[in-house]
């Protein structure tokens, strides 16, 4: 019987050995086979019955074991006649084996003699009672530890074949305790709020355990802690329902109580009990940037800002928000003030720039999601929309004390979810408009400086002796500045930088160019003219730099591509671009790449538009398209090994990058992977349609990904939108193949099949090989997906056919391995495993390893339905393996689930059920609603199988509401599920 009393993780003391000084080589492992080793050599225990009598005597640890006790260990009460001298004949053995000092001879019986840490067992005993302090003492991490540990030195059944009642009795004693220690690290897993990890392997525990209740509300726990509240509750009913049938009683109180707070919905419950708070890592995000030494002037606004803070623990919620033109010193005032105010807020700070001044404002989300990650939260508990996100981070913020600085806001609608919602909590806002739709807001209009709070700031930059001398120079400069802090400090710092001015000279120097700053004193122009100072001593080399490395989108740009666009070598590049830095024009992100802050950005793009002719801006841009392109296209040929992207593709002018391996190619893509999409949305000029709708098909593996599917899907539709306006049937057939090839992942059939269709005519009307290949073999996934296998042999008989006409093998490779889908769709198993083989032998022969994959997993379904289950498990073990290394999480997903079905096949519920879990933890947020409708209903095949119908039927009531969402044609599959069972 498996009902208990929750877990105890220790095994009653015995009396430890002494320590002879012969026997330090010798390890001995009873958690396991019996095994002896001196040293590194395994010894030989002999034959069962002799591994019997070491057994026996190891887990004495030291104490006699009489001949009697050895006889009733080996054979109970029916020993044989020549017992007694058995047992002394394999004591002489082992004798030989293991030293006369290990083995001894003593009142009648015999004992172990050897260290207590060569024991595996009086190991694992010590290392649990470190276990049980460290969690008395709360390091709850220690503990579960040290009871990893613990469970790491079991090696299979404890005592494995060893014969005897007294082995008997102690595998059984050793075996309980092994599942009292999972229990308790299990239950340390969800202190430290791992529930959603502990899901899968409770799944497994209890249908291994049916009967044993403390695993059954782990679960519940656990699966109420990761938002699956019906679930928790169906987990419930099925215990119930099963003690009752099995042995006549309810639930135990505990699991009873258990109940009965997730049907309240118990807050406490939703974290660890002993914890007041939720997760504390990290405690307190420090976020702010730093203050500048020399923050000059802005007294009353820094006592009104500051006085606001301190008295944020009284109020609801204290939301000031400051205004102004930019380089106005909003940013520079907020973090100065927030740094003052930090001792209010004794819980931490954050911090975001929203860029609200770019094209591209930061997504709300996105910022919740990094806010809640430095609050603590881990990335799996991170939920998927805005809405929930918000939620999750005003419940974090409950009761804390924090200051959040959303520096450089669009409006009020991005800011409004970031707000905290409670008192104690304040947020100070910087942007340049006036938020008057802000409700609640304390309002604050930053103006320029005083002309003595100019000269103070320019003073404390270049120094009091240089201004000193020249005071009337100095004032001259300042307000040729316009008194705008941002232009100042620019002014200030080339002088500095440069000892052998004078301040007359910068003076001289602004005197022409600046007489407009008066009359430009609101609005971006101002800034403009600010930026006109520094943009105004650069070479004329870095000044070209300067203005056509803004022309390109993108949150940064490398140093290989930034050459690229100003056709200059890397080093010759690297060097204006490092002089940029210099001057603060452009920021270094990281080694190697550079960004330009939002407002200058602009102000580079004015200067090239400018200073620049037409035809060098799209020159600039063409080559750096024509760099991302060439790039793209040898990542794509060292995937795919003779695709014929390479002779279809728009020539170009500019060469790429190469690499020496896919995986230094892969870690080029993914890295580029924004700036690459942004040089795609941005490319409208003449030439560039066709050319960049090549850069997309090149990077597919970024929508197969799943990490930036959204991203591309969104390029995609940019680019077909220009094709079409643009009347360029070539362009728009190969734009839609790309967009179908991202509607696919998405799960969304219906529109991809719009695309690909139209892909075709187009294809056919041109005469464009690349989508006459690819539409038909897309249409043909379509329609398996959607039941339509004659249509779909149809489709994909037609894609062989044209990918053997223009002598794409990898293609072909492809549609066989498709038509392998639609046959063992059909039934047609014999020709769905010959045909996902064909597929598999091409992949191999041209080294092909992401898309051998994608083979490997089609033969292992063809072999799944015909019974081959080893087999089976085995292709989509490889697959899963590259699938892994080429990060291309949604395949990963896709080859679990796969490996679940395999098992469930195979009469494998349990196991099924918890690769069915990892299927959906890896699929989360990825791959679409439809793929994981179909993992729900393989996890509720699967709990059904080993007992647990409650919490399958609502596994299966959440794909039928997929299903019929998207209108998919497993409905009436889901349906029949969800009829209750008959009794009979």
């Amino acid at each position: 019987m498996d009902r208990d009393n929750g877990p105890r993780v220790r095994v009653p003391e015995q009396r430890a050995p002494e320590k002879p000084g012969t026997a330090d080589a010798l390890r001995f492992t009873v958690l396991g086979p019996v095994r002896a080793w001196r040293g590194s050599e395994l010894l030989s225990s002999g034959s069962p019955q002799q591994r019997a009598l070491l057994a026996a005597l190891l887990l004495r640890e030291g104490r006699t074991a009489t001949a009697s006790e050895l006889i009733d260990a080996f054979w109970g009460e029916d020993p044989p006649s020549q017992a007694l001298a058995t047992i002394r004949t394999y004591a002489s053995r082992l004798r030989k084996i293991l030293g006369q000092d290990t083995l001894v001879s003593e009142s009648g019986g015999y004992a172990i003699r050897t260290d207590r840490a060569a024991l595996d067992l009086t190991l694992a005993q010590d290392l649990a009672g470190e276990a049980e302090k460290a969690r008395a003492a709360g390091d709850r991490c220690q503990a579960r530890t040290l009871i990893n540990k613990v469970l790491g030195l079991w090696d299979g059944e404890a005592l494995a074949s060893v014969p005897g009642p007294y082995a008997d009795n102690q595998r059984t004693r050793l075996e309980e305790w092994r599942l009292q220690l999972t229990e308790a690290r299990l239950d340390l897993d969800l202190e430290v709020g791992c529930h959603a990890e502990a899901v899968s392997e409770l799944t497994a525990l209890t249908a291994a355990h049916p009967l044993r209740e403390r695993l059954r509300e782990l679960l519940m726990v656990a699966l109420y802690r990761s938002g699956r509240q019906a679930e928790a509750l169906a987990v419930y009913a099925d215990t119930r329902r099963l003690l009752a049938e099995e042995l006549g009683v309810d639930p135990r109180p505990e699991l009873a109580q258990l109940q009965q707070r997730i049907l309240r919905a118990d807050e406490e419950l939703a974290r660890p009990a002993d914890e007041p708070a939720p997760a504390p890592a990290p405690l307190r995000p420090a976020q702010l940037p730093a203050t500048v030494p020399d923050f000059t002037g802005r007294s009353a606004f820094v006592a009104e800002l500051g006085g606001r803070l301190a008295t944020a623990e009284g109020s609801v919620m204290a939301v000031s928000a400051v205004a102004g033109i930019g380089g106005v010193g909003k940013t520079t005032l907020a973090v100065h003030v927030a740094h003052q105010a930090r001792r209010h807020f004794p819980d931490g700070q954050l911090y975001v720039d929203l860029q609200g001044a770019g094209a591209r404002a930061a997504e709300p989300e996105t910022v919740l999601g990094s806010f809640l990650r430095a609050l603590g939260t881990a990335d799996s508990a991170v939920p998927d929309t805005l809405d929930e996100r918000a939620a999750l981070y005003r419940s974090t913020l409950d009761g804390r004390r924090i200051l959040i600085l959303l520096d450089n806001a669009h409006d009020a609608a991005q800011i409004r979810p970031l707000l905290p919602g409670t008192a104690g909590c304040a947020a100070l806002v910087t942007s340049r408009v006036r938020m008057v739709d802000l409700a609640g807001a304390h309002l604050v209009d930053l103006d320029v400086m005083s002309p003595e709070e100019a000269l103070q700031l320019f003073t404390r930059i270049v120094g009091d002796e240089r201004v000193g001398a020249e005071r009337e120079a100095a004032l001259d400069v300042v307000a040729a500045c316009g008194f705008l802090p941002l232009a100042i400090r620019i002014a200030a710092s080339r002088l500095a930088a440069r000892r052998t001015w004078t301040v007359s000279v910068l003076a001289a120097k602004l005197a022409d160019e600046r007489r407009r700053l008066d009359e430009l004193q609101a609005g971006d122009l101002a800034v403009k003219a600010t930026f006109e100072l520094g943009y105004g001593q650069l070479e004329p080399a870095q000044a070209r730099a300067f203005r056509l490395l803004g022309l390109a989108d993108g949150p940064d740009i490398s140093l290989a591509a930034a050459a690229a666009l100003l056709n200059l070598d890397p080093h010759a590049a690297e060097d204006l671009l490092e002089a940029l830095v210099d001057t603060s024009l452009v920021e270094s992100a990281a080694p190697g790449r550079y960004r330009y802050h939002d407002l200058v950005r602009l102000y580079a793009r004015a200067c090239a538009e400018r200073d620049e002719e037409p035809v060098e801006r799209e020159s600039a841009l063409s080559r750096l398209l024509d760099f991302y392109l060439a790039t793209a296209a040898g990542v794509y040929a060292l995937e795919r090994p003779g695709d014929r992207l390479a002779d279809h593709r728009e020539p170009t002018q500019y060469s790429g990058l190469t690499f020496a391996d896919r995986h230094s190619a892969q870690d080029w893509l993914y890295t580029e992977a924004n700036s690459l999409l942004a040089c795609v949305r941005q490319s409208s000029g003449s030439g560039a349609v066709r050319r960049a709708v090549d850069l997309l098909w090149a990077t597919k593996d970024l929508a197969e990904s799943g990490a930036n599917s959204k991203q591309y899907e969104a390029a995609a539709i940019t680019m077909r939108d220009l094709a079409r306006s643009s009347d360029d049937a070539r362009a728009e057939g190969r734009a839609l193949i790309t967009l179908t090839n991202a509607r696919l992942v998405a799960g969304r059939f219906d529109q991809a099949e719009r695309d690909a269709q139209r892909a075709m005519r187009l294809a056919r009307a041109v005469d464009d090989p690349l989508p006459s290949c690819w539409a038909p073999n897309d249409l043909g996934i379509i329609a398996l997906y959607q039941n339509r296998h004659a249509e779909g042999e149809a489709y994909l008989e037609q894609a062989i056919a044209n990918f053997r006409a223009d002598g794409n093998r990898p293609g072909e490779a492809s549609a066989l391995c498709n038509l392998s889908r639609i046959h063992l769709a059909m039934g047609n198993t014999t020709s769905a495993v010959a045909l996902a083989q064909q597929g598999i032998d091409i992949y191999d022969e041209l080294g092909h390893a992401l898309r051998g994959a994608n083979g490997r997993y089609a033969l292992g379904l063809a072999l799944t339905q015909s019974g081959r289950f080893a087999d089976a498990t085995e292709q989509l073990h490889d697959a899963l393996t590259v699938f892994r290394d080429s990060r291309q999480r949604p395949w990963e997903g896709m080859a679990t689930f796969r490996l679940a079905e395999v098992d469930l096949a195979a009469g494998l519920p349990a196991q099924a059920a918890t690769k069915s879990e990892q299927a959906l933890a890896i699929l989360r947020g990825i791959g679409g609603e439809w793929r994981r409708g179909n993992v729900l209903t393989v996890l509720g095949r699967a709990l059904s199988e080993i007992g647990q119908p409650g919490r399958a039927q609502v596994c299966w009531r959440e794909a039928l509401e997929i299903y019929e969402t998207l209108g998919s044609a497993e409905i009436e599959t889901v349906r029949k599920l969800l009829v209750p069972t008959l009794p009979g």
